[in-house]
């Protein structure tokens, strides 16, 4: 057996701000990508990844008394298991890139007895519905999800996020492989764990300066981001990205890897790159913008730059 393939993705506008009921921007990544595969015997990362899932059809009891009218064949999930089943996956972990949303998304995929498909008219109410089943299951992984990664990668479209309730698919700009412009990612050379990030936010939000920024400053700019990418006004785009990632360095910087405070401040300063965090941030991915993908090589020369999307 080989299962269907599935994406990572990334968030390009919305970390932590979603959680605050901002807009938000998620588009897959094709990068990076993992199946269900099956193989005898198992060793190494298909070992682990067996063990994992044996825990996680554990867990998926409790997901199937919540979810009733979904329901999940937890059979032949152990039997798969038995016959060597495991996710193989190109995806890093803790990088911000949804390794463990591509997992629930193939798990949902092969398992679920009553899904909804992606060849259905998806309302609303069926893209929320997908996202709370799938926000149960990740948190098995994170400790508390949104469900959005799976709903990401299970999709493999571009989702936009007008606030926890209203979701919708969407479409974006094309990319222009000619432009100069890019969005690209940085590899901060280490591992970041959402949880504690999230603790750190959850903490800083008992603050009333800081619940102000995050209304006045965060949520404005990043809403006339998504606003600015989804409508193709890149000229604006930069604007508010710049805006954004003032910001981010100022109230944000237990997020910012260390290492990483005085590129971020030099890129706003020369105007050659702007950086914003990609996901929780605290290691794995950074992510960069520029109008100038050369010129922003120059500037962040001994660092690799992926890029993701061409303006």
């Amino acid at each position: 057996m080989k299962g269907p393939l599935f994406y990572s993705k990334i968030l390009l506008f919305g970390e932590y701000g979603i959680i605050k009921d901002s807009r938000g921007l998620s588009i897959p990544y094709n990068f990076f990508k993992g199946a269900l595969k099956m193989k005898e015997p198992l060793s190494g990362r298909a070992l682990r990844s067996n063990e994992s899932l044996r825990a996680f059809a554990e867990y998926l009891e409790t997901v199937e008394q919540e979810f009733p009218d979904t329901g999940f064949n937890l059979d032949l999930l152990r039997s798969d298991l038995d016959k060597g089943l495991y996710f193989d996956s190109s995806i890093p972990q803790g990088y911000g890139v949804g390794s463990s949303g591509a997992l629930v998304a193939a798990i949902y995929d092969r398992y679920a007895i009553n899904k909804i498909t992606i060849l259905e008219n998806l309302t609303r109410e069926k893209l929320l519905h997908l996202k709370e089943i799938f926000g149960r299951m990740e948190s098995f992984f994170h400790g508390k999800s949104s469900g959005l990664d799976p709903l990401n990668s299970y999709l493999s479209l571009p989702i936009l996020i007008n606030s926890s309730d209203n979701i919708e698919s969407t479409s974006i700009p094309s990319q222009n492989p000619a432009g100069k412009g890019a969005v690209f990612l940085l590899d901060s050379g280490s591992v970041g764990e959402t949880a504690p990030m999230v603790q750190i936010f959850m903490e800083k939000m008992k603050h009333e300066g800081f619940r102000n920024v995050i209304r006045d400053q965060f949520v404005r700019y990043t809403d006339a981001c998504v606003e600015d990418f989804i409508s193709g006004n890149v000229k604006s785009l930069f604007g508010n990205i710049k805006k954004l990632s003032h910001v981010v360095l100022d109230h944000f910087k237990p997020m910012i890897p260390q290492e990483f405070h005085q590129l971020w401040k030099q890129g706003i300063e020369t105007n050659a790159y702007y950086l914003k965090l990609c996901g929780s941030g605290g290691g794995g991915y950074i992510l960069g913008f520029t109008e100038d993908l050369e010129n922003a090589k120059k500037a962040l020369k001994g660092h690799r730059l992926e890029v993701v999307y061409n303006f």
